[in-house]
């Protein structure tokens, strides 16, 4: 990457700008060192760790280092061999361990999601965490070691503090009994001996070593003969304390040695960490981005993963601001206007036009600046941004005039640009500023339509120049693949609004201009009538233009409007046809659970009256069954029913004629009842004899119709079917056929209440099949049939069944194996005997 631009788009600045937000000296060279990165992948690693820290910031997560300074020294130290550290830097050395860890630790939970920063702290051992704790162990935070460093210095320190003691009440004593000779009873050190304040004329009466005077020389300080040997005692021990201090740190450093390739990658791994830390920081105070980088023909996105791009790759800016000038704006309290534009194959030049002072430089900055940063693996203070890998990023931008190189502003420009055109290497995105200017403006514009085309065309370059010239105006609007674009001027207030508009050109407004920062109005009205008619024509072509398309920009915004709100109609629609569909569903379950109820209700009472304990036990599960099925075939019913509201109605919350079936539950309304009624066999009254054995009754309490099989005083048992029943004979009724009828194969157990729920119970047919194959079936259907089947079984008293369902994925074998962990039907279940099919069928024992 070409540097040329760097100085002209303030790159130094912004890099300052992201220095606040380091933490350590190491992160903030990291910041010093940015610039465009040479590799896509390395590119797209930096914004995706930049990624990764935003998100692990909003979530609460992330890493802080404090009072951190540079390891690089100590580390150097450890590389000799033989050398000891203080315990200063050891004592950072072990700051930087605890940091490290530490943010390796709050990446560790993270690292599914963060795999970039997880790579850079992934390689850190765990020792540096035992390592550390030695250290703390050791070394206190003030410097000084640890009595409990080793037990030898543990011991010297413990005899030191005696020797201390005993000596100072040595001196104490002789204090009190010298009485007058001495200045102050306070015992004190000199040379590292423990001495006493003697008066300089009382000084023979104590005998000792002088170790020196006060300033005055009015005080001695004597060390009594009585303490000479304590005080040598106690250099000695002295000089074993330092030893083993000595020793101790020798050990320390020997064990930070060992670390060293682990220390120094800490070092890395958290200068690193500050500085994505640093541009994180930056991010969230500018409301960035991550930029997507265009590569060749692949696309970098957030993730730092790459797509292929359908087409070349575009620089496009969305909402974008100069981070500089929005920080110099927050001071008084003012925000920048955003920028949004778009470069590519199609249009890939772009010519800003408009009034001075209003803001066609900013958007040549931004959008360099922000190119720079992009690839400089920084997020970018815009809505949205995509940015080619450029090659080159070059610059002309504001007067380079210099007396002391004889360069006149026209000059300096001239020679900028030719430097430009010598650097370009393509993909390249160019700024020019005041194309052409400094001279006759006749042939600067002629120049600057031939460099801006040089550049688009032979260095294929994306380009962006500003311009007061109506040549370069009038070659935008007429040459395919150039843009005109302009920055807005508010005629009625005559200031600037700093929006750009795209597609327009833009009128100078200089005599405006001139009159708003005092011109006076004599001379503006003089410049007025020397200006051309073609000038002032095209200028005035210029503002309908601008009016034409404010129109039209108020158009779109009533109509964005408007579309808004229909959107808000239909979605206030949308709520309102939910509302209605979770009435009906409530409305639904509420009379399914009165039928449901009912049914058990009846239920209840049939099994009641059967007198046989295993019929009775046969029905109840039979009744439980239907229960649990026609709960599935509600849930059913209202799935289809949310695919067409308008049609669905819940059923009746009477109860009244409503039959409930599913294999033989039914739920049917009255109509549909009467018409099955008709082809059953019909009984009427019979005359004659009394009830008899052997004769047909109607049961009047529930309407069924059996046969007498014996009588005992004034009760039947009457057989219904499969079924037996125990009634009182008042409350039997003699019946006859009223015309012959076919009977169908099928057995049924009847229960009917006059004018509610009739049930239907299926009864089974010879003696019922022990074994069922559902192999190839999906899991709902041999679900169903495996449910079916145990039905039947039990009606049929089987005690064990075998159901073959294969091995395959095992989708089929879990399946059932949910369905018989809950059935009514089964006391246990087992995977076949190897004879018997193995993990590929299941032994099912019914229950009796």
């Amino acid at each position: 990457m070409n540097e040329q631009a760097f100085d002209i788009l303030e790159f130094p600045e912004l890099r300052a700008l992201i220095r606040r937000g380091a933490q350590t000296p190491m992160g903030q060279a990291r910041v010093d060192e940015l610039r465009p990165l040479a590799s896509a992948s390395e590119l797209a690693a930096q914004l995706a760790a930049v990624a990764e820290a935003n998100a692990l910031r909003q979530r609460g997560g992330g890493w802080t280092f404090s009072e951190l300074g540079d390891p690089a020294e100590k580390l150097a130290l450890l590389q000799v061999a033989g050398t000891t550290l203080e315990p200063g830097a050891i004592l950072e050395i072990r700051s930087l361990c605890e940091q490290a860890m530490s943010a390796r630790a709050s990446i560790l939970a993270e690292r599914e999601s963060s795999p970039v920063l997880w790579r850079l702290v992934g390689r850190l051992p765990v020792e540096l965490n035992s390592l550390s704790a030695r250290i703390a162990n050791k070394i206190l935070p003030s410097g000084e070691l640890d009595d409990r460093a080793s037990p030898e210095l543990a011991r010297i320190r413990h005899e030191i503090g005696s020797l201390r003691s005993r000596i100072t009440r040595t001196l104490e004593s002789l204090m009190r009994k010298s009485g007058e000779a001495i200045q102050d009873e306070l015992v004190t050190i000199r040379n590292d001996r423990f001495v006493i304040p003697v008066k300089a004329d009382h000084r023979a009466r104590v005998s000792g070593v002088a170790h020196g005077y006060s300033s005055s020389g009015a005080t001695a300080f004597i060390e009594p003969l009585e303490t000479i040997d304590s005080n040598n005692e106690l250099q000695a021990l002295h000089e074993a304390e330092a030893r083993e201090i000595f020793k101790i740190l020798f050990g320390l450093t020997e064990e930070l040695r060992a670390q060293l390739p682990a220390l120094e990658w800490a070092a890395n791994a958290v200068a690193e960490l500050d500085f994505i830390n640093a541009k994180a920081v930056f991010q969230q105070k500018f409301n960035c981005v991550i930029p997507e980088i265009a590569a060749g023909s692949a696309i970098v996105d957030a993730a730092g993963s790459a797509s292929i791009l359908p087409a070349s790759p575009a620089f496009e800016l969305s909402e974008a601001r100069h981070p500089l000038l929005e920080e110099n704006l927050r001071a008084t309290g003012d925000t920048v206007v955003p920028v949004s534009f778009t470069l590519d194959e199609q249009n890939n030049t772009m010519v800003i036009s408009g009034a001075n002072a209003g803001g066609k430089t900013v958007v040549l900055k931004t959008a360099g600046l922000l190119s720079v940063m992009a690839l400089s693996g920084l997020p970018v203070p815009a809505r949205a941004a995509r940015i080619p890998f450029y090659a080159s990023i070059l610059a002309d931008i504001g007067d380079h005039q210099s007396l002391a190189a004889n360069l006149s502003t026209f000059t300096s420009h001239v020679a900028n640009i030719s430097r430009m055109i010598e650097f370009c290497r393509a993909p390249a995105l160019v700024l020019l500023d005041e194309v052409g200017t400094g001279t006759d403006p006749e042939e600067g514009s002629a120049l600057g339509v031939a460099v801006v085309d040089h550049f688009r065309k032979s260095c294929g370059a994306q380009v962006m120049a500003t311009t007061h010239y109506s040549g370069l105006k009038m070659y935008a609007g007429n040459e395919a693949g150039v843009l005109n674009a302009s920055v807005e001027f508010d005629e009625k207030t005559l200031r600037p609004t700093y929006r750009l508009l795209v597609g327009v050109a833009g009128s100078s407004s200089g005599l405006e201009i001139a009159r708003r920062f005092g011109i006076p109005d004599p001379v503006i009205e003089v410049a007025l009538a020397l200006v051309k008619d073609s000038s002032r024509q095209a200028s005035e072509y210029l503002r309908r233009i601008k009016r034409e398309a404010d129109e039209a920009e108020t158009l779109r915004a009533a109509l964005e409007e408007e579309r808004a709100a229909v959107a808000e109609k239909f979605a206030a629609l949308d709520k309102e046809a939910e509302r209605r569909e979770r009435e009906r569903q409530a409305l639904f379950q509420k009379s399914l659970d009165g039928v449901i109820r009912d049914f058990e209700k009846r239920s209840r009472e049939l099994v009641a009256t059967i007198q046989d304990r295993s019929e009775r036990l046969k029905v109840e599960r039979e009744s439980q069954r239907r229960v649990a099925e026609l709960k599935r075939e509600a849930v059913r019913a209202t799935a289809g029913g949310k695919r067409d509201t308008q049609s669905s109605a819940p059923p009746s919350t009477s109860g009244r004629g409503v039959r409930v079936m599913r294999d033989g539950l039914v739920v049917k309304k009255e109509k549909e009842f009467e018409a099955e009624r008709s082809e059953e066999p019909e009984y009427t009254a019979a005359a004659g004899h009394e009830i008899a054995v052997g004769d047909t009754v109607k049961l009047l309490s529930f309407g069924s119709v059996g046969i007498v099989d014996s009588l005992k005083g004034d009760e039947a048992e009457v057989r219904v079917k499969s079924l037996r029943f125990r009634e009182q004979l008042a409350n039997l009724e003699r019946v006859e056929l009223s015309s012959p009828a076919k009977l169908k194969t099928e057995k049924f157990a009847s229960l009917r209440a006059s004018r509610g729920t009739e049930i239907q119970l299926k009864a089974t047919e010879g003696n019922g099949r022990s074994e069922l194959n559902v192999i190839g079936q999906t899991t709902d259907e041999a679900v169903d049939a495996v449910d079916k089947f145990l039905d039947e079984a039990s009606l049929a008293s089987l005690s064990q069944v075998r159901i073959v369902h294969g091995h395959g994925t095992g989708a089929l074998r879990r399946a059932i194996a949910a369905l018989l962990k809950d059935h009514p039907h089964v006391a246990r279940f087992l995977a076949a005997p190897q004879e018997q099919g193995g993990s590929g069928a299941t032994l099912v024992e019914l229950r009796p």
